[in-house]
């Protein structure tokens, strides 16, 4: 699958990107892997991650429950970007101003 960075800086289009490629065969569950979902809203901070319920075993979970992504205070996107940059080979001070993280944000 080939993706265009641009569609990447849209918090929609970046979420739905995420969704194509961890469910290419549709949503399920990451306790139990049921494809029996329901979409249960949204989250309340960042309104384009998609909230789910499991009917078989009842978890609840989201677009980024057990990934990378989970649990951090950055925005998908900037994840993504910085991804992005890293393929290219790019340093940490090279991919910094790039997706506006400061000095204490950065890796070292």
């Amino acid at each position: 699958m080939q993706i265009n960075i641009t569609n990447l800086i849209d918090d929609v289009q970046c979420y739905q990107t995420v969704r194509e490629l961890r469910w290419p065969d549709g949503i399920a569950c990451p306790s139990c892997q049921s494809k029996q979902v329901i979409k249960r809203g949204f989250d309340d901070t960042e309104p384009a991650r998609q909230r789910y319920a499991c009917h078989d075993c009842d978890t609840r979970f989201d677009d980024l429950t057990d990934t990378i992504f989970a649990g951090h205070h950055q925005p998908l996107k900037v994840w993504v970007l910085g991804l992005y940059f890293m393929g290219l080979n790019l340093s940490n001070e090279q991919i910094a101003p790039g997706v506006a993280l400061s000095q204490r944000h950065r890796v070292k």
